[in-house]
């Protein structure tokens, strides 16, 4: 492992900045890109994704996970620092190629965490393709991503086609629901990722029905719900729209289970107060009663002030490769990118490796609901 990702335990040592080994010896490092395996200075990692906005509250847990990985790594490297420089889309795919070219025009910037969106990852992907500019996503989990031939691209979690099916499979053998209503929201995640549970749900599916980002009328939608009466609604789509939603749907009559992906997984959901108890969340984010994440949730804690949010953990551990590569002297794009490519290594949330397309070899989806105002991990969907 080339950062060891052991944290400390006593939280006055976390808060004083726990300090991971970055690199490992002199003896170990390779010094693929750099002089002598030597820590490579005057470099920048971005965060390319929604700061403020309606998706502010899905970005910031990705700030804080890498800042804190960046931080521990400049613990170790006081006099050679990373800088760590954010690029607010607001999760649009129309700020995105914008944002894009900045990054590729900064030659100082060596890699990418993110973009957290699929949209503005369609967006913003071929831009840093066409530079080389290599980027590894904590969130995005569109799949045609990995399917346009960007060799710069990467996501450290995985993707709709996984997280898809595995929703299908909870709805059919863990709740038993006979008839579902599919929803999305219209955008490349939400219509992706409802198109795919409707697809291998099949006859069970009664109905469907395409809303909109920012709208907060559902009452057409609600209308066709109740008529249809399913034992379950999949909603394909992001915590915003959710809240509002799944509070119009109880209030219309509908009593059955609401059912989510990784776009809700936010505290802010928990907004619609008891219209969402009994919600279904899916998510290929590790929850943080792995004992890895727990470790990491205790340094994060004691950085932030709070619990890591969804993708902390991934955000952290996409920071940290290439954190690997700097400290071994990597100090250009191209080297990075092959760095990145080759990568095999132990993070927090899964041996993080990945295939000629920039998927993870190591892929899990797990279950979440909502109980008593909170959000609680269930355990891995099989």
């Amino acid at each position: 492992m080339r950062r060891n990702k052991v944290f400390a335990a006593g939280a006055a040592a976390l808060a004083l900045g726990l300090s991971l080994t970055a690199c490992g010896t002199t003896e170990d490092k390779k010094g693929s890109g750099g002089s002598g395996g030597d820590a490579a200075c005057d470099l920048k990692l971005a965060f390319f994704g929604p700061e403020t906005g309606d998706a502010a509250g899905l970005g910031k847990p990705i700030i804080q996970g890498a800042q804190l990985a960046i931080d521990q790594y400049n613990e170790e490297h006081s006099d050679c620092e990373v800088e760590f420089v954010k690029r607010d889309s607001q999760g649009s795919p129309d700020a995105a190629p914008a944002l894009a070219t900045d990054v590729a025009g900064d030659d100082s910037i060596i890699g990418v965490v993110g973009p957290a969106f699929s949209g503005e990852s369609a967006a913003a992907g071929p831009i840093f393709a066409e530079v080389g500019v290599p980027t590894v996503s904590p969130s995005a989990t569109n799949p045609a991503l990995s399917e346009n031939g960007w060799d710069t691209f990467h996501r450290a979690l995985g993707n709709d086609a996984t997280q898809g099916p595995a929703a299908a499979r909870y709805i059919k053998d863990t709740l038993k629901a006979s008839t579902v209503y599919v929803i999305d929201d219209a955008s490349e995640y939400g219509a992706g990722l409802a198109g795919i549970v409707e697809e291998d749900l099949g006859d069970a599916v009664v109905g469907t029905d395409t809303i909109q980002q920012k709208q907060t009328d559902f009452s057409a939608t609600v209308t066709k719900v109740t008529d249809a009466k399913p034992d379950a609604v999949f909603f394909g789509g992001y915590y915003a729209e959710a809240t509002i939603l799944i509070g119009q749907l109880r209030n219309g009559g509908w009593d059955g289970t609401f059912v989510v992906a990784d776009g809700v997984k936010d505290p802010a959901f928990l907004d619609a107060g008891k219209a969402a108890e009994g919600t279904i969340i899916t998510c290929p984010c590790i929850p943080d009663t792995d004992p890895a994440v727990a470790e990491f949730a205790k340094s994060y804690e004691a950085a932030f002030g709070e619990a890591p949010g969804t993708y902390a953990a991934e955000a952290y551990d996409a920071a940290s490769i290439f954190l690997d590569g700097i400290g071994d002297g990597i100090d250009n794009r191209e080297d990075m990118l092959k760095f990145v490519n080759d990568y095999d290594e132990k993070g927090i949330t899964k041996q993080l490796k990945f295939d000629d397309k920039g998927e993870p070899a190591d892929v899990h989806v797990y279950a979440y609901t909502v109980k008593d105002g909170a959000i609680v991990p269930e355990g891995e969907i099989k």
